[in-house]
């Protein structure tokens, strides 16, 4: 097949959109599959020699070091950029939607260059025209951004309440652009019961196809460090639960020598800088970002404690590349979480993790503990949580399944095609 892979943004932090679209991509052309990768800034770093990349600038309003910036005159060339621009002063994330137009605008000269479309959770309006062209159309839903904007809206304080919203006003056209497209792929199966609720999507529509792990890479190691606990957050948000680690932390601090390597891009004065310093526990919390795969596996590996305190996961990749590594986890009871490492009655396979209440500082400490004194059931973890690595998630497998997704969508495509023309 020829595929159209869209991404709005790639940027290649642990767990976030970059991830997927490298790694999927080289699954697609180890099958065989031409793969073309259209992506807005930031661009993908690392992608297969065989995939195409062609770049969608936009205005790059949230570039570091300078977010939020104001562009020069220059800048601008097209009426998508001025709109890009004005919606982002009203305190609007835009990309979706520009990104979305940037794209139909490109697909108009390429109708006949693939044979499938799939967009990246982008979900904006300027899809619907790739579709009316005819292209049959799949898209990537890791869970619907309505679970992030509840969760940030409960934490903000009254008088930020209207900026969150204008912030998350991009979620209903998402909800009614998914509920247009024929085949929705989601990364578990309670991320795809959420869409369904949360979008309005009908269960026909959702394909689960999960993530998948470099199983070679992720893999265990001899030098665990005694003590340390390793959380992966994407970003600085409620959602990711991280406050309530570093309250866990500053408790377990009372009795056992911690260490905490946080790998996340925090906001400067943000909340988990604010949380840190409130709790005296600077000196104990490392953070980190922009690491390499390989530097990232080597720390899930050297950790005797892997922590995934979110509020919500649609999937959580990086808790699948801690069992890679052999890495126990403590995880929240939280979206698909308790899927990725519960135990499965269908293969008799063990769970894989401790869970907690999502939101409890004392559980997660208490969890924690009990893994720190206790190195037979590390090793029991650890163990189980390689073993369904191995068995489940791989990448090939990945774009096997996702493939049989767009052959679905082409399907469909046709039967519309051919109703066109029949109601003429």
């Amino acid at each position: 097949m020829r595929i159209a892979l869209l991404s709005y943004r790639s940027k290649e932090h642990c767990g976030g959109q970059g991830v997927y679209v490298r790694h999927l991509s080289q699954g697609l052309v180890d099958l065989g599959h031409d793969v073309e990768v259209f992506s807005g800034q930031p661009y993908p770093s690392g992608l297969d020699p065989r995939v195409v990349l062609t770049k969608v600038p936009s205005l790059d309003l949230f570039r570091e070091p300078d977010p939020f910036r104001t562009p020069r005159p220059s800048e601008f060339h097209s009426a998508t950029d001025v709109l890009e621009y004005a919606l982002t002063l009203t305190g609007c994330f835009a990309e979706p939607l520009t990104f979305s137009l940037r794209v139909a605008r490109i697909m108009r000269g390429r109708v006949d260059d693939f044979d499938v479309v799939h967009d990246n959770q982008s979900l904006g309006y300027g899809l619907l025209a790739v579709m009316r062209r005819g292209m049959p159309l799949v898209a990537t839903v890791h869970h619907p951004i309505s679970r992030d904007r509840a969760v940030d809206l409960a934490a903000a304080p009254r008088k930020r309440r209207l900026s969150v919203r204008r912030w998350y006003s991009f979620v209903p056209m998402q909800a009614r652009v998914a509920r247009r497209i024929p085949i929705v792929v989601a990364v578990a199966g309670t991320s795809a019961a959420d869409s369904v609720q949360d979008f309005g999507l009908e269960p026909s529509q959702m394909r689960v196809v999960p993530l998948g792990v470099d199983t070679e890479l992720f893999a265990p190691s001899t030098g665990r460090v005694p003590g340390r606990i390793v959380a992966i957050a994407s970003a600085d948000r409620p959602l990711k639960g991280v406050v309530h680690l570093l309250d866990a932390a500053a408790k377990l601090r009372t009795d056992h020598d911690v260490e905490l390597q946080l790998v996340s891009n925090l906001d400067p004065g943000g909340l988990t800088e604010r949380r840190i310093t409130e709790l005296g526990i600077g000196d104990a919390v490392t953070v980190v970002n922009g690491i390499s795969d390989e530097q990232l596996a080597a720390l899930l590996a050297s950790a005797e404690v892997m922590c995934v305190p979110s509020l919500y996961e649609g999937f959580s990749l990086p808790t699948v590349e801690a069992m890679s590594c052999g890495t126990p986890v403590v995880a929240s009871r939280a979206g698909a979480l308790p899927e990725v490492v519960g135990a499965d009655p269908l293969t008799g396979s063990s769970e894989c993790a401790v869970l907690v209440e999502p939101g409890d500082a004392e559980a997660l400490a208490a969890a924690i503990r009990g893994l720190l004194d206790s190195p037979t059931e590390r090793a029991r973890l650890g163990a189980a949580g390689r073993a369904r690595a191995l068995e489940r998630y791989s990448w090939v497998s990945v774009a096997r399944a996702t493939v049989e997704a767009y052959t679905e969508a082409i399907l469909a495509a046709d039967r519309t095609t051919r109703r066109r023309h029949a109601d003429r």
